[in-house]
């Protein structure tokens, strides 16, 4: 079984996901699986959730969805997932993500994986894996250490610094017209706590106060 086949079967953490139940005429449309687990199986249509974009990546990706929604009259909104990590510095948040990136290693190797080698899983992990190979840190903060490790599987890229460098690197994601950010961290209970303390406070007061995002011209 490859690595990528094993990580879906049996995955070590959850990952996101989608799927569209389409009725027509008293009909359900379903699809055969193309990829494992399970290909050949018939399932509704959907897809893993790739995330954590650079800010050029997602610029490009909004304007091109939103040309094809507008050919049919359509607009669209935008949701970005990332894990952000905090600290009171950030020299201790970059300590912080070394932390994860060794924890991750040693998770890998229990389960007799090294670092991720082989083809992309899917599309939006090409993309991700195609943003880590140009360095560890890319844009103002935006670290994909973990992603290049694991083959860029699910929400697997951070934003790393304190409060107000998150903030301020989520609202640059904002400004490009994405208006709703999914976030957890790689420790959840801490993290959820300090979201809700240093991080969700800030983004929430500069938006209130910053001017509606001007859509991405295609």
């Amino acid at each position: 079984m490859s690595e990528a086949s094993s990580a879906r079967t049996y995955p070590t953490r959850p990952y996101l996901a989608v799927s569209a139940a389409i009725f027509r005429n008293g009909r359900v449309l379903i699809v055969r699986r193309a990829r494992p687990p399970a290909d050949g199986l018939y399932t509704l249509p959907g897809g893993g959730v790739e995330l954590g974009e650079t800010l050029e990546q997602a610029r490009e990706k909004i304007a091109r969805v939103r040309a094809a929604a507008a050919r049919h009259g359509r607009t669209i909104q935008f949701s970005l997932s990332l894990r952000p990590i905090l600290a009171k510095t950030e020299a201790a948040a970059w300590k912080r993500a070394d932390a994860i990136l060794e924890r991750t290693r040693t998770q890998r190797a229990a389960l007799g994986l090294g670092d991720f080698e082989g083809a992309p899983r899917s599309e939006g992990s090409a993309r991700l894996l195609a943003a880590a190979a140009q360095g560890e840190r890319l844009d103002k903060r935006l670290w994909t250490g973990v992603a290049r490790v694991t083959g860029a599987g699910g929400n697997s890229t951070a934003l790393v610094g304190t409060g107000e460098q998150v903030a301020d690197a989520l609202l640059d994601y904002y400004d490009l017209g994405i208006t709703t950010f999914l976030i957890r961290g790689f420790d959840p209970l801490e993290d959820a706590v300090q979201y809700g303390r240093e991080l969700i406070p800030i983004v929430r007061e500069t938006v209130a106060n910053r001017p509606t995002p001007t859509r991405v011209a295609a």
